[in-house]
């Protein structure tokens, strides 16, 4: 989220309108208030980082994996070792958790800048931020923004979304949905577990919006559709898997997200 930010507001710089809206799930783009995140986040971490990402090229998965789940220890960390390995239960099956397991690396050069960058200088918010020689301006972005927060995200805090969302230039749409920075974003109509909340367009104080805003129980994807249609084009037919030049490889989440790295 934050790196399509960052790419809006250097196409908005150089005069490029090929991007007509967007929609930003969790983002933070002004790293004020980057929550707990900014406990691993200080300038002597960022060099042990760096310096571990130089022995390889990139950061591994494992390791942003890890931050994550030092965030919450007594759900992502401890649960498993009393349930797993002292009590002997398997794992429940949870779709989540297979997503989550399938951790992305992340390459030296973009890891490194974002970190910099982000939380230790804050540069896309202040307007300082250069890419390719130009510096960005978040005021410049004028498309609609659909911004989703998560009321309980201990990894992009819904208050720093909010602030983030104050930059743009144009129409945003700001809705916080309940629970974290997952499980808020994946509740679908059919299966609702939480609520959302929408209200005024973001300005003042986090806190004012959330005591006026509307609390809508079930799914926020509704909201999403309603507003996708108004800056969208005309519906299509979709498209089915294996109908086109590509075959199926195999039933999906796919055999590739349970491989493991060997040494």
């Amino acid at each position: 989220g934050t790196l399509m930010a960052v790419t809006l507001a250097y196409m908005a710089a150089i005069g490029d309108d090929r991007i007509a809206s967007t929609t930003l799930f969790t983002t933070q783009v002004d790293f004020t208030d980057p929550g707990e995140l900014k406990v691993f986040t200080d300038a002597n971490t960022i060099r042990n980082v760096e310096a571990d990402m130089a022995q390889t090229g990139f950061l591994d998965g494992s390791r942003m994996a890890n931050a994550f789940n030092m965030l919450r220890p007594t759900d992502l960390i401890w649960s498993y070792v009393v349930n797993n390995y002292i009590k002997g239960q398997a794992p429940m099956a949870f779709d989540l958790l297979t997503w989550n397991s399938d951790s992305t690396r992340m390459t030296q050069a973009n890891h490194s800048f974002y970190l910099r960058e982000c939380y230790l200088k804050n540069s896309l918010a202040k307007g300082e931020m250069v890419v390719d020689g130009v510096k960005l301006d978040m005021g410049k972005v004028e498309i609609p923004i659909y911004d989703l927060a998560a009321r309980e995200d201990h990894i992009a805090p819904a208050r720093s979304a909010f602030n983030g969302a104050k930059l743009f230039g144009g129409p945003v749409r700001y809705v916080m949905a309940g629970s974290g920075h997952i499980a808020g974003v994946v509740n679908p109509p059919y299966k609702p577990k939480y609520q959302y909340w929408t209200g005024g367009k973001p300005e003042g104080a986090f806190e004012d919006w959330v005591k006026a805003a509307k609390e809508t129980p079930g799914s926020w994807w509704p909201d999403w559709i309603s507003w996708l249609r108004k800056h969208s084009g005309e519906m299509t037919k979709p498209r089915f898997p294996g109908d086109g030049d590509l075959d199926i490889i195999e039933d999906a989440p796919g055999s590739y997200v349970r491989m493991r790295a060997v040494d």
